[in-house]
């Protein structure tokens, strides 16, 4: 009798380990900086899977983070288990192009989120009305390997501009920059964000500054570097009726993951977002007009994961 009670009490907790570490698993999803879209996007996708706990067991952790080029690279190494990025640099991550010196064929799209534009502003008395007029004055260029150092240095490479053609060269975090501009500290910075965007709306709202639009030079520049950029429109309503809408270039962010992360898990995670979609959109003004079918885009910057692929078929999103 001691001996089948032993092995009967050793079989139970076998079952309550594996039972324990399932409902305990964490995901990681790797964001931006807390003042940037993808930090409050991380924290709804994440809140609506631990809405779902029960159902899969895991709870999902936002972590901020520099952003696109880190999240890359700690998805790639397993630092993270998901990540949001620009597309365009998940697709240099992808072919390894750019800031990445070799390919990652490991990583996997699983949805389009927002379109991210390219976002220039600069304070109303510098004379700076155009992005050409950048040239002499006191810029951001953002901090080494952030997407908008990388935007920047891609429009310069284009016409052939050298960081020592400015003034003065200033390297901030998302959250200064704002308040760099208010203080006179710099003249333009730009950004690559989706809209309506705190930092973008703080600038506007507390500084004496303004949008700037790209040229169709500048935007053919831009879309000739990335398969993933697109020339479109940013409707300056966003932050008043009175301002003209500018011409600029846009890029999608996506949320990915590697073909570390298990089929099944990444299944879960995707129908906890797809399932609560409508809750999803009321979660932050960037997401209203959001639909289904253009979160599955046919182009995608990585190969769609299997997990998401899976769930897409079975709703009909997919063929």
């Amino acid at each position: 009798m001691t001996r089948w009670f032993r092995r009967l009490f050793s079989l139970f907790c076998i079952v309550l380990s594996v039972t324990v570490s399932a409902e305990n698993r964490v995901v990681t999803l790797g964001t931006g900086g807390v003042t940037g879209l993808y930090y409050p996007t991380g924290g709804a996708f994440c809140r609506l899977a631990n809405l779902t706990r029960n159902q899969h067991g895991m709870r999902c952790s936002v972590r901020s983070t520099p952003g696109s080029v880190a999240n890359l690279k700690e998805v790639s190494e397993g630092q993270l288990d998901f990540g949001i990025a620009e597309a365009g640099q998940l697709h240099d991550a992808y072919t390894g192009k750019g800031e990445f010196s070799k390919p990652d064929r490991s990583l996997r799209s699983l949805f389009s989120i927002f379109p991210e534009y390219i976002t220039i502003i600069s304070r109303a008395d510098s004379g700076i009305e155009k992005f050409s007029d950048l040239k002499g004055k006191r810029i951001n260029i953002g901090q080494p390997g952030s997407s908008q150092r990388l935007t920047l240095q891609a429009l310069f490479d284009a016409f052939g501009w050298k960081f020592e053609q400015f003034s003065e060269i200033h390297e901030l975090e998302p959250a200064g920059q704002a308040d760099a501009l208010c203080e006179n500290r710099i003249d333009a910075t730009l950004y690559v964000v989706g809209h309506p965007s705190g930092a973008i709306k703080e600038a506007l709202r507390d500084c004496n500054s303004r949008l700037i639009s790209l040229s169709s030079q500048e935007v053919k520049a831009l879309t000739s570097l990335n398969p993933h950029y697109y020339p479109r429109q940013l409707r300056s309503s966003y932050y008043s009726p009175e301002l003209s809408s500018i011409d600029t270039v846009s890029v999608d962010a996506t949320l990915f993951a590697s073909t570390a992360m298990s089929e099944d898990v990444v299944y879960a995670m995707v129908k906890s977002l797809f399932e609560q979609f409508s809750q999803f959109k009321r979660m932050h003004p960037a997401f209203w007009e959001l639909e289904k079918q253009q979160m599955v885009p046919e182009k995608l910057a990585a190969p769609l994961h299997p997990g998401a692929e899976r769930y897409y078929r079975e709703i009909g999103l997919i063929k």
